[in-house]
């Protein structure tokens, strides 16, 4: 296979992620995510953002989330962010300190 049709094919998947995150499964909660697999919504919307800026593209990292929300944190939070007990919160300090960093 060639670059440009390995670049095409990972990208596909890509928006066919972000696809399933933003719209089909926004029952899915970040914090699960995390404890789970190590990364949420948020850390891909970081890696984009990231990825944008090391190409000289500006993009803040309420822009990045907007692409992994299809829409503001603020009404994906309202709209499908549910509470998480102190089990959830204790599992996702652990799991952000040992995937994202400490300082992050």
């Amino acid at each position: 296979m060639d670059d440009q049709t390995r670049i095409e094919l990972e990208a596909a998947a890509f928006r066919r992620l972000r696809q399933h995150l933003m719209q089909d499964r926004t029952d899915v909660q970040n914090i699960d995510m995390m404890n789970l697999a190590g990364f949420c919504r948020n850390c891909l919307s970081r890696w984009y953002q990231e990825a944008a800026n090391e190409r000289g593209i500006e993009m803040s990292k309420d822009e990045g989330r907007e692409a992994f929300y299809g829409m503001t944190m603020a009404e994906w939070k309202a709209n499908h962010q549910t509470d998480a007990g102190p089990d959830k919160q204790q599992a996702f300090e652990k799991s952000f300190a040992e995937n994202v960093g400490k300082d992050e």
